[in-house]
């Protein structure tokens, strides 16, 4: 039997990896995707990520390192779950977003646009977390929290917000 390689272009140069049989994306020998799980053509899971359950990795999406995505959760567009970093549930990771290190994302949470979670932050309930803003330490955003860079008020055009039970509040 012949190795099949792919450069995952992570420094690695191209490592012993196979097409998966659930969607044809790219996945590192090294790497754990179960049968159920859905890795698009172009999507990529590699390092020692694991994808399991009914989870989804789609578009240009890449899922690495020890991370873990599982349940019904999604990972799509260009988005980057990778570290220690865990997505699960029905949490949604999409368009640029990356999860990294050791931050989680889960229940019916989103993570998406340009923003970022990592460290040791936790994003889960019905939480957003979208455009430019970054979530990290040991922050926890729940509930029907939002956390939006891109939404200025007049009164601090260039403060960062945060959305709880309704009402906005910005950074002082």
């Amino acid at each position: 039997m012949t190795n099949t390689y792919f450069d995952f272009e992570d420094g690695n140069g191209p490592v012993p990896a196979h097409k998966h049989s659930n969607g044809g994306g790219w996945v590192a020998d090294t790497a754990t995707v179960t049968d159920t799980a859905y890795v698009g053509p172009d999507a990529k899971v590699f390092g020692k990520a694991k994808v399991y359950g009914n989870a989804l990795v789609s578009g240009n999406a890449k899922v690495s390192g020890n991370a873990k995505v599982s349940g019904n959760a999604k990972v799509y567009g260009d988005a980057w779950v990778y570290g220690d970093a865990q997505v699960y549930d029905n949490a949604t990771v999409g368009g640029n977003a990356q999860v990294y290190d050791n931050a989680w994302v889960s229940g019916d949470a989103w993570v998406y646009g340009d923003a970022w979670v990592y460290g040791d932050a936790w994003v889960y309930g019905d939480a957003r977390v979208y455009g430019n803003a970054w979530v990290s330490g040991d922050a926890w955003v729940t509930g029907n929290a939002k956390v939006d860079k891109d939404k200025p008020s007049e009164e601090q055009p260039e403060k960062d917000r945060i959305f709880i039970n309704g009402k906005w509040y910005a950074e002082e």
